[in-house]
């Protein structure tokens, strides 16, 4: 078995890569620079985890904040590897004890700010460094979304440390940025790897033309529905965020506020609080998430349309990091629109802003598979339907609108294009508020020609109108709405114009809300099934395990591996280490009270076959050799070769080298070839007349049969 598959499964818990993974470390152990552009969730960080075990040497990673150091280094801790972080928080000692064990070649994996690592680099020098890797890489490109000049230093890691590598890595960049991050980095003849964007998991939902009052409702029903899921409430403001906290915390869910004018230990205890899994939903501003590696966020959902398509991609990559399923919601209006195009107005690139802003307008008013807009963006081919986003699952149905456009272009033109979104419905629907009345707009012979529709409906219409041209919007003139020539032809009677029609969103009033939460509240309570109550002791024995080693539950192992815990039952060690995310340091920590948990689910008293196996395996890995697990255990040598040969045929859990020699295996595997496939080991033992003892011969096969998979039945526990 290769190194590097070895030690995936020994630290890691994976028997397998993912994509780009193995090939991205490969360039960098060869010596050489890379880039990689990865989804959220696609495994990144592996990618300079791993090859500090297969080097030896130390990996020195420059990340953007504390709380995401520290979230990686719980991590690598919990799966066995020595990681730390230099920051502000250490003092002068403890950060001596880091540099000691950098220095003596105990350290796997260093992390440090961009401002931390420019300052260390004397010391730096010194170190045994086998790669830099650059986290979160499109903060050093202005043409990145979250540009932070402090990276734009980070060149001069090209000119202290020629000979080393440098690995740069984002979950979203463009094209203009991965090569702008190329050049600022200096990074030479890097190879680039373009994982693909899609992220299947994710359903995409959106939702247009909702006053505040319908988003909270439409929000609050969302979440109810999602009973103990974590998620995050993306908003626009800080008040916004605050309300939005108060409004969930009041009707029974536990929310909490994040924003940029919190101070910093008001904002850490919040993180904190979500990240353990004592909030259940997070309301927040674009401040929040990017030192959140949480795994098991279940839902994201923005109150108000994302300034440009890469902050929206990397918000809701947030959601199912794990892989599991998650849902995403955008809401989407005229205001989100006007307020948005003013910050992009008053940008530094004001060109740029106002075009991405075009493209994730687009997005949100598309009425094709979103997810197609969305990839595409990023410069990847995506060619079929999605089926898991909201256009998919509801096909929008297409009508003749041009009665609808004439009615709205022509009541704007008689108010001579003095209006915005709100007052031209208002109009349109005979409204008697004072505004209208004031400015006469009631003596308008096109006042009321559109009381046949709701305010949603002529929001939802006006909104597709904007977007297919009929409407233009005068942002520097109070942000009224003008007849483009497109429009005055529609008008006019010489063109036509296709509209969809908006999805009905019933609105629940207070009384049957009250009484729609409390059927969903019933049904959550109903019975659990088997699998259920199992999944919700496990989740109770993690969050304690939690507590006691003072990590985020998801460190001690995450959905994925619970949902794979609960799919399985193992019933013994080896069991259990063919599950998911599982590595062999996890399982000798932890395998005892995840097995327990499971028998007492069960009602069983006693652990399944298969506990012998783990005996000789635990022997073995404290150094025992063969001979001294015979006498320990009263069994013979035979036997035990038998037990090396169910954990060899496991996988990864021990190396057959280390109990028979290559010559022997040789042997056998030439033989192998000449005698076939058969369970009846005299056949080899006659063939080697007697040379090769029984044992040899048995770990020899599970080896060989190892390397060329067969029915896993051969090795099984029994």
């Amino acid at each position: 078995m290769e190194k590097d598959l070895l030690f995936l499964k020994k630290f890691f818990g994976f028997d397998q890569f993912r994509p780009y993974q193995r090939e991205v470390m490969t360039e960098a152990l060869k010596g050489n620079d890379t880039l990689l552009v990865m989804p959220t969730g696609g495994g990144k960080s592996l990618c300079y985890q791993l090859p500090s075990l297969l080097t030896e040497k130390l990996v020195v990673v420059v990340s953007p904040l504390i709380a995401l150091m520290k979230d990686q280094v719980d991590s690598l801790r919990a799966n066995g590897l020595e990681a730390a972080a230099l920051n502000s928080s250490f003092s002068a000692k403890e950060e001596r004890n880091i540099m000691d064990l950098c220095m003596s070649g105990q350290m796997n994996v260093l992390y440090m700010s961009p401002e931390r690592l420019l300052n260390e680099i004397p010391r730096l020098v010194h170190l045994n460094i086998g790669l830099f890797a650059i986290d979160e890489a499109h903060c050093i490109s202005a043409w990145g979304h979250d540009f932070r000049p402090e990276y734009t230093r980070l060149a001069v890691l090209r000119e202290s440390f020629p000979g080393i590598p440098v690995m740069a890595l984002t979950a979203t960049a463009d094209k203009i940025t991965r090569k702008d991050i190329i050049t600022q980095l200096g990074l030479k003849n890097p190879t680039v790897f373009i994982s693909s964007f899609d992220r299947p998991n994710l359903s995409l939902n959106v939702k247009s033309g909702l006053i505040s009052r319908d988003r909270h409702q439409e929000i609050l029903k969302f979440v109810f529905q999602r009973k103990d899921e974590s998620g995050i409430i993306y908003c626009l403001s800080r008040k916004e965020t605050e309300a939005m906290s108060d409004f969930m915390n009041s009707n029974g869910i536990q929310a909490s506020a994040y924003h940029a004018g919190m101070d910093a230990e008001s904002r850490k205890k919040v993180q904190e609080a979500f990240i353990n899994d004592q909030a259940q939903v997070i309301c927040a501003t674009i401040a929040f998430g990017l030192g959140i590696d949480k795994p098991d966020v279940r839902w994201v959902i923005h109150h108000n349309l994302p300034k440009n398509i890469e902050s929206y991609y990397q918000e809701i990559g947030r959601a199912g990091r794990d892989g599991l399923p998650a849902d995403t919601l955008l809401f989407y209006s005229t205001q989100d629109l006007i307020r948005l195009r003013q910050f992009a107005e008053e940008s530094g690139q004001k060109e740029l802003q106002l075009e991405k802003l075009q493209r994730m307008q687009q997005f949100a008013e598309a009425d094709v598979c979103r997810r197609r807009i969305l990839i595409t963006y990023f410069g990847e081919a995506f060619e079929t339907d999605c089926g898991n986003c909201d256009v998919c699952r509801d096909p929008r149905e297409h009508f003749d609108g041009t009665i609808i456009a004439q009615k709205a272009a022509s009541a704007l033109i008689r108010m001579e294009e003095k209006a915005g979104v709100h007052m031209l419905i208002d109009v349109l629907r005979g409204s008697r508020r004072s505004e209208v009345v004031s400015k006469n707009y009631h003596h308008l012979k096109t006042y009321g020609i559109g009381a046949d529709l709701s305010f949603y409906d002529w929001q939802a219409y006006i909104l597709q109108m904007l977007n297919l041209g009929v409407f233009e919007m005068a942002y520097d003139e109070h942000f009224n709405l003008r007849v483009t020539p497109y429009g005055r032809d529609i008008v006019h009677g010489r063109k036509k114009i296709q509209l969809v029609k908006p999805k009905l969103i019933p609105i629940i009033k207070e009384d049957r809300r009250k009484k729609r939460f409390a059927e969903i509240i019933a049904e959550a309570e109903q019975e659990l099934s088997f699998d259920e109550k199992l999944s919700d002791r496990l989740r109770m024995m993690r969050r304690n395990l939690a507590i006691e080693e003072q990590v985020p539950p998801y460190i001690i192992f995450n959905d994925r591996t619970l949902q794979d815990i609960v799919s399985r039952k193992p019933q013994n060690l080896l069991q259990l280490l063919d599950v998911t995310g599982i590595s062999d340091f996890k399982a000798d920590k932890y395998g005892d009270v995840i097995l327990d948990t499971i028998l007492e689910n069960t009602g069983k008293k006693a652990r399944a076959k298969g506990d012998t196996y783990q005996e000789t395996y635990r022997l073995l890995k404290s150094g025992k050799s063969i001979d001294e697990i015979v006498a320990i255990r009263k069994l013979s040598s035979t036997t035990i070769c038998s037990h090396i040969a169910v954990l060899v045929g496991k996988g990864n859990l021990v190396n057959v080298f280390d109990y028979i020699s290559t010559e022997n295996y040789n042997k056998v595997l030439k033989a192998n070839k000449i005698i076939g496939q058969t369970e009846i080991l005299k056949e080899y033992f006659e063939y080697f007349a007697g040379e090769i003892p029984y044992g040899d011969i048995r770990l020899a096969l599970a080896e060989i049969n190892r390397r060329q998979p067969m029915d896993d039945e051969l090795f099984g526990d029994d």
